[in-house]
């Protein structure tokens, strides 16, 4: 098989996995979702490299003398489909933000293998029907613990955690004016006038 060096030498309608994914050549930043590739969008808006700033900040200062830590985009986060007969990573995704507390996940220098604890994803024009759907359903299936959708455009922020069953549980938006409180780490919380400030 040759060489792939752009993403156009790609078939978008085959199913790939993150062998094929490490194997590629090309600059361009593209995600695997349950095998299909989408192209990311160029550059993030500014308004979206503060909010993930600022986020990052705080959520670090939060993490420091903890456990767990705090990756932010670009990082590869290679999320397992397993069945009866193999394991294949045919989902891998680049969260804005991520905590990731199983530090076995970050033995390879490349990605983290295995759902974070935590996922922060900051919607753009371009994204947020991905976002929406297709990243909710693998992280819910993948097991991520909980997963904040971060609303630049309304200023709020959806939560969702994960229940006994597996299945995430959305709580009401956290407004422009309100304290941002993680349901897993009770004790990080984020005043969301000092993200969206300026914005």
């Amino acid at each position: 098989m040759s060489e792939i060096t752009h993403v156009d030498q790609l078939d978008l309608s085959r199913v790939y996995t993150y062998a094929d994914y490490y194997s590629w050549k090309f600059k361009e930043r593209v995600e695997l979702i349950k095998g299909k590739v989408f192209k990311m969008s160029s550059a993030p808006r500014i308004s979206h490299q503060r909010i993930s700033h600022r986020l990052v900040l705080k959520m670090g200062l939060f993490f420091e003398k903890k456990s767990c830590e705090v990756l932010s985009a670009p990082v590869d986060v290679c999320l397992p489909i397993e069945s009866k007969t193999s394991t294949k990573s045919e989902t891998v995704l680049q969260p804005d933000i991520c905590v990731v507390c199983d530090q076995s996940k970050l033995e390879s220098d490349l990605l983290c293998f295995g759902a974070p604890d935590l996922v922060v994803e900051i919607l753009s024009p371009s994204n947020s029907k991905k976002e929406m759907k297709y990243k909710y359903e693998v992280y819910e299936q993948s097991g991520v613990r909980e997963y904040w959708i971060v609303n630049p455009a309304q200023k709020h922020t959806i939560i969702y955690t994960l229940n006994d069953e597996g299945t995430f549980i959305g709580q009401k938006p956290v407004v422009e004016d309100e304290v941002l409180t993680s349901y897993i780490f009770p004790n990080l919380k984020i005043n969301q006038l000092d993200i969206f400030k300026g914005l």
